[in-house]
Protein backbone atom coordinates (compact mmCIF):
# COMPACT_ATOMS: atom_id res chain seq x y z
CA UNK A 1 0.00 0.00 0.00
CA UNK A 2 1.35 3.39 -1.03
CA UNK A 3 1.94 6.11 1.53
CA UNK A 4 -0.87 8.31 0.21
CA UNK A 5 -3.36 5.45 0.33
CA UNK A 6 -2.23 4.53 3.83
CA UNK A 7 -2.69 8.12 5.00
CA UNK A 8 -6.16 8.26 3.44
CA UNK A 9 -7.09 4.98 5.11
CA UNK A 10 -5.82 6.16 8.50
CA UNK A 11 -7.65 9.48 8.17
CA UNK A 12 -10.89 7.75 7.19
CA UNK A 13 -10.59 5.31 10.12
CA UNK A 14 -10.02 8.10 12.66
CA UNK A 15 -12.75 10.31 11.21
CA UNK A 16 -15.24 7.43 11.03
CA UNK A 17 -14.62 6.42 14.65
CA UNK A 18 -14.89 9.99 15.97
CA UNK A 19 -17.97 10.74 13.86
CA UNK A 20 -19.87 7.62 14.96
CA UNK A 21 -18.84 8.20 18.56
CA UNK A 22 -19.96 11.85 18.40
CA UNK A 23 -23.40 11.32 16.86
CA UNK A 24 -24.17 8.16 18.84
CA UNK A 25 -22.92 8.91 22.35
CA UNK A 26 -25.64 10.35 24.61
CA UNK A 27 -24.24 9.70 28.10
CA UNK A 28 -20.80 9.60 29.68
CA UNK A 29 -19.85 6.22 28.15
CA UNK A 30 -18.86 5.87 24.49
CA UNK A 31 -21.48 4.49 22.09
CA UNK A 32 -19.01 1.69 21.29
CA UNK A 33 -19.17 0.64 24.96
CA UNK A 34 -22.94 0.97 25.21
CA UNK A 35 -23.49 -0.86 21.91
CA UNK A 36 -20.52 -3.18 21.20
CA UNK A 37 -22.13 -4.41 17.97
CA UNK A 38 -21.13 -1.08 16.41
CA UNK A 39 -17.57 -2.38 16.26
CA UNK A 40 -18.80 -4.91 13.68
CA UNK A 41 -20.50 -2.19 11.64
CA UNK A 42 -17.36 -0.05 11.89
CA UNK A 43 -15.21 -2.99 10.70
CA UNK A 44 -17.51 -3.60 7.70
CA UNK A 45 -17.32 0.08 6.81
CA UNK A 46 -13.51 -0.07 6.89
CA UNK A 47 -13.48 -3.19 4.69
CA UNK A 48 -15.68 -1.41 2.14
CA UNK A 49 -13.30 1.55 2.10
CA UNK A 50 -10.23 -0.69 1.72
CA UNK A 51 -11.94 -2.51 -1.14
CA UNK A 52 -12.58 0.86 -2.81
CA UNK A 53 -8.92 1.83 -2.47
CA UNK A 54 -7.83 -1.51 -3.97
CA UNK A 55 -10.24 -1.13 -6.89
CA UNK A 56 -9.03 2.38 -7.64
CA UNK A 57 -5.37 1.27 -7.50
CA UNK A 58 -6.10 -1.69 -9.80
CA UNK A 59 -7.96 0.52 -12.28
CA UNK A 60 -5.10 3.05 -12.30
CA UNK A 61 -2.60 0.25 -12.99
CA UNK A 62 -4.69 -1.10 -15.89
CA UNK A 63 -5.05 2.35 -17.43
CA UNK A 64 -1.30 2.99 -17.07
CA UNK A 65 -0.39 -0.27 -18.85
CA UNK A 66 -2.80 0.57 -21.67
CA UNK A 67 -0.84 3.74 -22.48
CA UNK A 68 1.78 3.89 -25.24
CA UNK A 69 5.44 3.94 -24.08
CA UNK A 70 5.97 7.64 -24.83
CA UNK A 71 2.78 8.56 -22.95
CA UNK A 72 3.85 6.39 -20.05
CA UNK A 73 7.16 8.28 -19.98
CA UNK A 74 5.30 11.61 -20.06
CA UNK A 75 3.00 10.43 -17.23
CA UNK A 76 5.98 9.35 -15.13
CA UNK A 77 7.66 12.72 -15.73
CA UNK A 78 4.54 14.66 -14.69
CA UNK A 79 4.09 12.44 -11.64
CA UNK A 80 7.71 13.01 -10.54
CA UNK A 81 7.31 16.77 -10.98
CA UNK A 82 4.08 16.74 -8.95
CA UNK A 83 5.79 14.84 -6.13
CA UNK A 84 8.69 17.27 -6.16
CA UNK A 85 6.38 20.25 -5.83
CA UNK A 86 3.93 18.51 -3.52
CA UNK A 87 4.98 20.44 -0.41
CA UNK A 88 6.48 23.48 -2.09
CA UNK A 89 3.89 25.75 -0.48
CA UNK A 90 5.30 24.83 2.92
CA UNK A 91 8.78 25.91 1.87
CA UNK A 92 7.41 29.13 0.37
CA UNK A 93 5.41 29.95 3.48
CA UNK A 94 8.44 29.25 5.68
CA UNK A 95 10.63 31.59 3.64
CA UNK A 96 8.00 34.34 3.79
CA UNK A 97 7.64 34.00 7.55
CA UNK A 98 11.36 33.92 8.22
CA UNK A 99 12.13 36.64 5.67
CA UNK A 100 15.76 35.67 5.10
CA UNK A 101 17.74 36.27 1.96
CA UNK A 102 19.32 33.34 0.12
CA UNK A 103 23.09 33.10 0.37
CA UNK A 104 23.36 34.08 -3.30
CA UNK A 105 21.57 37.39 -2.59
CA UNK A 106 23.37 38.38 0.62
CA UNK A 107 25.45 40.89 -1.33
CA UNK A 108 22.38 43.12 -1.53
CA UNK A 109 22.14 43.56 2.22
CA UNK A 110 25.82 43.70 3.22
CA UNK A 111 26.85 46.80 5.22
CA UNK A 112 30.02 48.82 4.91
CA UNK A 113 31.24 47.64 8.32
CA UNK A 114 34.31 45.52 7.98
CA UNK A 115 36.14 44.25 11.05
CA UNK A 116 39.17 42.16 10.18
CA UNK A 117 37.34 40.74 7.19
CA UNK A 118 34.11 40.13 9.12
CA UNK A 119 31.20 41.93 7.47
CA UNK A 120 27.75 42.66 8.84
CA UNK A 121 24.47 41.88 7.06
CA UNK A 122 21.46 44.16 7.38
CA UNK A 123 18.98 41.36 8.07
CA UNK A 124 15.47 42.51 8.85
CA UNK A 125 13.46 41.11 11.72
CA UNK A 126 11.45 38.01 10.71
CA UNK A 127 7.90 38.94 9.66
CA UNK A 128 6.38 36.51 12.18
CA UNK A 129 8.21 38.34 14.98
CA UNK A 130 7.18 41.79 13.69
CA UNK A 131 3.51 40.80 13.32
CA UNK A 132 3.56 39.19 16.76
CA UNK A 133 4.96 42.39 18.24
CA UNK A 134 2.24 44.47 16.58
CA UNK A 135 -0.38 42.03 17.91
CA UNK A 136 0.89 42.50 21.48
CA UNK A 137 0.60 46.28 21.08
CA UNK A 138 -3.01 45.97 19.87
CA UNK A 139 -3.81 43.55 22.70
CA UNK A 140 -2.32 45.92 25.27
CA UNK A 141 -4.43 48.83 24.00
CA UNK A 142 -7.63 46.78 24.03
CA UNK A 143 -6.82 45.44 27.51
CA UNK A 144 -6.11 48.92 28.89
CA UNK A 145 -9.35 50.36 27.49
CA UNK A 146 -11.43 47.40 28.60
CA UNK A 147 -10.17 47.02 32.17
CA UNK A 148 -8.74 50.43 33.10
CA UNK A 149 -10.84 52.93 31.19
CA UNK A 150 -14.24 51.21 31.25
CA UNK A 151 -13.62 49.43 34.58
CA UNK A 152 -14.15 45.88 33.34
CA UNK A 153 -14.33 42.81 35.55
CA UNK A 154 -10.87 42.10 36.96
CA UNK A 155 -9.37 38.73 37.81
CA UNK A 156 -10.45 38.79 41.46
CA UNK A 157 -14.06 39.56 40.50
CA UNK A 158 -14.00 36.86 37.83
CA UNK A 159 -12.72 34.40 40.42
CA UNK A 160 -15.47 35.33 42.87
CA UNK A 161 -18.14 35.00 40.17
CA UNK A 162 -16.78 31.61 39.09
CA UNK A 163 -16.63 30.48 42.72
CA UNK A 164 -20.26 31.49 43.33
CA UNK A 165 -21.40 29.70 40.18
CA UNK A 166 -19.46 26.59 41.20
CA UNK A 167 -21.11 26.57 44.62
CA UNK A 168 -24.55 26.76 43.01
CA UNK A 169 -23.67 23.90 40.66
CA UNK A 170 -22.34 21.79 43.55
CA UNK A 171 -25.51 22.34 45.59
CA UNK A 172 -27.66 21.46 42.59
CA UNK A 173 -25.59 18.32 42.00
CA UNK A 174 -25.90 17.32 45.64
CA UNK A 175 -29.64 17.88 45.49
CA UNK A 176 -30.09 15.57 42.51
CA UNK A 177 -27.40 12.97 43.30
CA UNK A 178 -29.03 10.40 45.53
CA UNK A 179 -25.86 9.02 47.08
CA UNK A 180 -24.66 12.50 48.06
CA UNK A 181 -27.74 13.22 50.14
CA UNK A 182 -27.08 14.24 53.74
CA UNK A 183 -29.05 15.60 56.70
CA UNK A 184 -29.14 19.06 55.11
CA UNK A 185 -30.42 17.96 51.69
CA UNK A 186 -32.53 14.90 52.50
CA UNK A 187 -36.23 15.14 51.66
CA UNK A 188 -39.04 12.72 52.29
CA UNK A 189 -39.47 10.32 49.38
CA UNK A 190 -42.98 9.50 48.22
CA UNK A 191 -42.41 7.40 45.11
CA UNK A 192 -43.72 3.84 45.48
CA UNK A 193 -40.37 2.44 44.32
CA UNK A 194 -38.52 4.29 47.09
CA UNK A 195 -41.03 3.25 49.76
CA UNK A 196 -40.83 -0.39 48.63
CA UNK A 197 -37.02 -0.23 48.72
CA UNK A 198 -37.16 1.29 52.20
CA UNK A 199 -39.52 -1.46 53.34
CA UNK A 200 -37.06 -4.07 52.12
CA UNK A 201 -34.21 -2.43 54.01
CA UNK A 202 -36.39 -2.13 57.12
CA UNK A 203 -37.34 -5.82 56.93
CA UNK A 204 -33.73 -6.86 56.62
CA UNK A 205 -32.22 -4.67 59.33
CA UNK A 206 -34.80 -3.10 61.66
CA UNK A 207 -37.51 -5.65 62.49
CA UNK A 208 -35.48 -7.23 65.31
CA UNK A 209 -35.92 -4.08 67.41
CA UNK A 210 -38.99 -2.40 65.92
CA UNK A 211 -41.01 -5.44 64.70
CA UNK A 212 -42.32 -5.92 61.18
CA UNK A 213 -45.24 -3.52 61.62
CA UNK A 214 -43.14 -0.87 63.41
CA UNK A 215 -45.00 -1.39 66.69
CA UNK A 216 -41.79 -1.51 68.68
CA UNK A 217 -39.98 -4.10 70.75
CA UNK A 218 -36.52 -3.37 72.02
CA UNK A 219 -36.78 -0.17 70.04
CA UNK A 220 -39.60 2.40 70.27
CA UNK A 221 -42.96 2.37 68.54
CA UNK A 222 -42.64 4.06 65.15
CA UNK A 223 -46.35 4.48 64.46
CA UNK A 224 -47.39 7.05 67.09
CA UNK A 225 -46.69 10.77 67.47
CA UNK A 226 -43.95 10.35 70.08
CA UNK A 227 -40.28 10.59 69.14
CA UNK A 228 -37.28 10.26 71.41
CA UNK A 229 -34.91 12.26 69.18
CA UNK A 230 -37.42 14.15 67.06
CA UNK A 231 -39.51 13.22 64.07
CA UNK A 232 -39.48 14.35 60.47
CA UNK A 233 -37.27 13.15 57.66
CA UNK A 234 -34.12 14.99 58.81
CA UNK A 235 -34.23 13.73 62.39
CA UNK A 236 -35.03 10.15 61.38
CA UNK A 237 -32.29 10.22 58.72
CA UNK A 238 -29.80 11.54 61.30
CA UNK A 239 -30.66 8.79 63.81
CA UNK A 240 -30.28 6.10 61.13
CA UNK A 241 -26.99 7.59 59.95
CA UNK A 242 -25.35 8.56 63.24
CA UNK A 243 -27.15 6.31 65.70
CA UNK A 244 -29.32 7.08 68.72
CA UNK A 245 -28.49 7.89 72.33
CA UNK A 246 -25.01 6.84 73.40
CA UNK A 247 -25.00 3.57 75.30
CA UNK A 248 -28.68 2.69 74.87
CA UNK A 249 -29.82 3.91 71.46
CA UNK A 250 -29.65 2.23 68.08
CA UNK A 251 -26.31 1.88 66.32
CA UNK A 252 -25.14 3.92 63.35
CA UNK A 253 -25.99 2.45 59.96
CA UNK A 254 -23.96 4.77 57.72
CA UNK A 255 -21.25 2.15 57.28
CA UNK A 256 -23.76 -0.46 56.04
CA UNK A 257 -26.25 1.69 54.11
CA UNK A 258 -25.72 4.22 51.35
CA UNK A 259 -27.17 7.72 51.84
CA UNK A 260 -29.88 6.97 49.27
CA UNK A 261 -30.83 3.79 51.13
CA UNK A 262 -31.00 5.64 54.46
CA UNK A 263 -33.30 8.20 52.84
CA UNK A 264 -35.51 5.39 51.57
CA UNK A 265 -35.79 3.60 54.91
CA UNK A 266 -36.34 6.90 56.73
CA UNK A 267 -39.19 7.70 54.36
CA UNK A 268 -40.64 4.23 54.93
CA UNK A 269 -40.48 4.73 58.71
CA UNK A 270 -42.44 7.96 58.34
CA UNK A 271 -45.00 6.15 56.21
CA UNK A 272 -45.74 3.89 59.21
CA UNK A 273 -47.04 6.86 61.20
CA UNK A 274 -50.72 6.46 62.03
CA UNK A 275 -50.90 2.74 61.24
CA UNK A 276 -52.26 0.20 63.73
CA UNK A 277 -49.63 -2.37 64.75
CA UNK A 278 -50.79 -5.63 66.33
CA UNK A 279 -49.09 -5.11 69.69
CA UNK A 280 -47.95 -1.48 69.94
CA UNK A 281 -45.40 -0.51 72.53
CA UNK A 282 -46.29 2.34 74.87
CA UNK A 283 -45.27 5.82 73.65
CA UNK A 284 -41.74 6.97 74.38
CA UNK A 285 -40.31 10.44 74.09
CA UNK A 286 -42.28 13.55 73.31
CA UNK A 287 -44.94 14.41 70.78
CA UNK A 288 -43.24 15.97 67.78
CA UNK A 289 -44.86 18.41 65.38
CA UNK A 290 -43.08 19.69 62.31
CA UNK A 291 -42.16 23.32 63.08
CA UNK A 292 -42.58 24.20 59.40
CA UNK A 293 -46.10 22.74 59.16
CA UNK A 294 -49.07 25.06 58.83
CA UNK A 295 -51.73 25.34 61.54
CA UNK A 296 -54.22 23.58 59.28
CA UNK A 297 -51.85 20.63 58.74
CA UNK A 298 -51.20 20.32 62.48
CA UNK A 299 -54.90 20.39 63.31
CA UNK A 300 -55.63 17.81 60.62
CA UNK A 301 -52.86 15.54 61.91
CA UNK A 302 -54.05 15.81 65.51
CA UNK A 303 -57.66 15.19 64.53
CA UNK A 304 -56.76 12.09 62.53
CA UNK A 305 -54.59 10.56 65.26
CA UNK A 306 -56.52 9.25 68.30
CA UNK A 307 -53.32 9.07 70.32
CA UNK A 308 -53.13 12.86 70.36
CA UNK A 309 -56.70 13.67 71.33
CA UNK A 310 -55.45 14.72 74.77
CA UNK A 311 -53.44 17.46 73.09
CA UNK A 312 -56.66 18.90 71.61
CA UNK A 313 -58.23 19.04 75.09
CA UNK A 314 -55.18 20.82 76.45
Amino acid sequence: MKTAAFLRLSGFAIFGFLFLNYIGTTGEASIFIEKPWLWGAYGILMLIYIAGEVCIAALSSILYRSLEPEKQAKYDEDLALAKENQFSWIKTTYKNLVGIKPVEEEGEIVLDHNYDGIRELNNKLPPWWVYGFYATIIFAIVYMVRYHVFDGTDQIEEYQIALAEAKIEIEEYKRTAKDLVDINTVVRLTEASDIDAGEGIFAGNCVACHKVDGGGGIGPNLTDDHWILGGGIKNVFKVISEGGRAGKGMVSWKAELKPAEMAQVASYVLSLHGTNPADPKEPQGEIWVDPMASVEDVEAMIKDQPVTEDIIKE
